[in-house]
C-alpha cells in the first residue's frame, strides 16, 4: 500500500484495451453517456438486458440503467434467468427473446455468467439460423455480433475487457470456451461500489479466478512480457487487498484494487491465454454445475503450480514472491511454492479439496477424458508449459484430491 493511497478512487479513468472500460467509484453513472451514444450516434432504440435473478438490482446498477434507458427512449426486454454456470439453453432462450423483440444491442449486468451469456446472445442475434450448441461446439466461427455493453458486478473474470465467453452443454458434461474478436464489449463499466455487497465466499472465489488467469497467462507457450508484467501486478494487488476486503467488504479502496487486478488479469489472459487450471476446472463445474468456478480453480491451483514450476520457475517466482520472498526461481522450489500457495488459500478461508466437493479417485479418469475431449479445451492444453499428457492431467487431479501437505 505504497503509492496506491495517493490515487483518488472516485476519479473515473478510461482503461483502454479493445474495450472502453469506465473504471472507478461512481463509474456506473457513465451509463447515461453510453445510453445517449447508443441512441443518438448508433441509432439503437431496442436492447435486451441479460442478468441473473436479482444481483443486478441488489448491487445498485439497475437504479442507473433503468432511468438512463428510459431517458433516452431506448426500449428493452429483460432476460433474468442466468445461473452461476450458464448453459447453452439459457443462451438460446435469451437469444430467442432478443430476436422476437428486434434487439439491436445486448447489455449484460452481472459477473462473468451474465456477461458471457450476453456475449453469446450478441452473436446469435447476428447469426439467427444458429444455436448456442453449434456456437459452443465450434461448428461455426462468427465474425460479427451486436454491440455489447458489459456492466460488471464482480472482481474476478475480466470478461468485461476481453473476447472470451463460456457456457455449459449439460447433457455432454461439456463446458467449452469461445474467443472471438467480435465479442469485445463496446463499452464496459467497472465500478467498485457495485461490489460491496458480494458475500465473503464470492469475494474469495472471484478473486481466485483472477489469480488463476495470470498464473496461466504468464506461463503459456505464448506468454509475453506484457502478460507477465500484468500477472505480477495482479498477484501483488490480490495478496495486499483480498484479506482487507474480506474483513471490511465496504472498503472501497480494497474493492477498487481487487477490481483493477481483475481487469488487468483479464487483459493478461487476452494476450497470454490459459492452460491447465482452466482446462481442468471446466470439467469439474460441467459435471457439478453448482460448484463455483473460482472454488474449482482454487482447488486445482497448488497442484498445477507443483507440476509447471520446474518449467516456469523464474516467472512463477516473480509472481509469488510476495508470498514466498526467499524463492530464487529454480526448479527445485516447486513443492515449496505450491504448498505456500495452498497455505495462503487456507488462510483466506478456502480449505476445500476435490474430496470435499464430491469427487474421488474414481472420477479422475472421467475428468481427464473430459479435459481432453471438451471442444476448445485442447487449445488450452496445447499451450501448457509442460506437455499435457494424460498422465500429467491425471496427476494434477489426484494431487488436488487432498491437501499437498497430507
Amino acid at each position: 500500500m505504497l503509492w496506491e493511497s495517493q490515487i483518488p478512487i472516485n476519479q473515473i479513468f478510461e482503461l483502454r484495451c479493445r474495450t472502453i472500460d469506465y473504471f472507478g467509484v461512481g463509474a456506473i453513472n457513465k451509463f447515461y453517456d453510453i445510453a445517449k451514444d447508443l441512441k443518438e450516434n448508433r441509432g439503437i432504440s431496442r436492447v435486451i438486458l441479460v442478468t441473473g435473478k436479482s444481483s443486478y438490482k441488489k448491487c445498485g446498477a439497475w437504479d442507473v440503467v433503468k432511468p438512463a434507458l428510459e431517458e433516452n427512449g431506448i426500449e428493452y426486454v429483460h432476460y433474468d434467468k442466468v445461473g452461476p454456470n450458464p448453459t447453452v439453453d439459457m443462451v438460446d432462450e435469451a437469444a430467442q427473446m432478443g430476436k422476437e423483440f428486434g434487439a439491436q444491442a445486448v447489455i449484460g449486468i452481472g459477473g462473468g455468467s451474465p456477461i458471457d451469456t450476453a456475449k453469446s446472445v450478441a452473436i446469435l442475434l447476428e447469426y439467427t439460423d444458429k444455436t448456442a450448441r453449434e456456437l459452443y461446439k465450434l461448428q461455426f466461427s462468427p465474425r460479427k455480433a451486436k454491440p455489447i455493453i458489459a456492466i460488471n458486478t464482480t472482481h474476478g473474470t475480466g470478461t468485461e475487457v476481453n473476447r472470451f465467453a463460456v457456457a455449459s452443454i449439460l447433457e455432454e458434461e461439456y463446458k467449452p470456451a469461445i474467443a472471438y474478436d467480435c465479442i469485445y464489449p463496446l463499452y464496459s463499466i467497472d465500478d467498485p461500489t457495485l461490489m460491496t455487497k458480494l458475500p465473503a465466499d464470492q469475494t474469495r472465489y472471484v478473486t481466485i479466478d483472477a489469480l488463476n488467469h495470470v498464473n496461466e497467462a504468464a506461463t503459456t507457450k505464448v506468454a509475453s512480457p506484457y502478460s507477465i508484467l500484468l500477472a505480477k501486478e495482479t498477484a501483488r494487488l490480490i495478496f495486499d487487498y483480498l484479506p482487507e476486503a474480506l474483513i471490511h467488504p465496504d472498503n472501497l479502496q480494497a474493492k477498487y484494487y481487487l477490481l483493477y487486478a481483475s481487469a488487468i488479469a483479464g487483459i493478461s489472459l487476452d494476450n497470454g491465454l490459459l492452460h491447465f487450471t482452466h482446462a481442468l476446472e471446466h470439467p469439474l463445474s460441467a459435471v457439478k454445475p453448482d460448484l463455483p468456478h473460482g472454488l474449482g480453480l482454487a482447488i486445482l491451483l497448488p497442484a498445477v503450480i507443483k507440476h509447471i514450476y520446474p518449467a516456469t520457475a523464474r516467472i512463477l517466482a516473480e509472481i509469488y514472491r510476495p508470498l514466498v520472498p526467499e524463492v530464487k526461481g529454480v526448479p527445485g522450489e516447486a513443492e515449496l511454492v505450491a504448498k505456500k500457495v495452498e497455505e495462503w488459500l487456507f488462510a483466506i478461508g478456502i480449505t476445500q479439496k476435490l474430496t470435499d466437493v464430491g469427487f474421488s479417485e474414481d472420477d479422475v479418469k472421467r475428468l481427464t477424458e473430459l479435459a481432453m475431449t471438451t471442444p476448445s479445451l485442447n487449445l488450452l492444453l496445447s499451450l501448457a508449459p509442460v506437455e499435457a499428457t494424460k498422465e500429467t492431467i491425471e496427476a494434477i487431479y489426484r494431487d488436488s484430491l487432498y491437501p499437498l501437505s497430507k
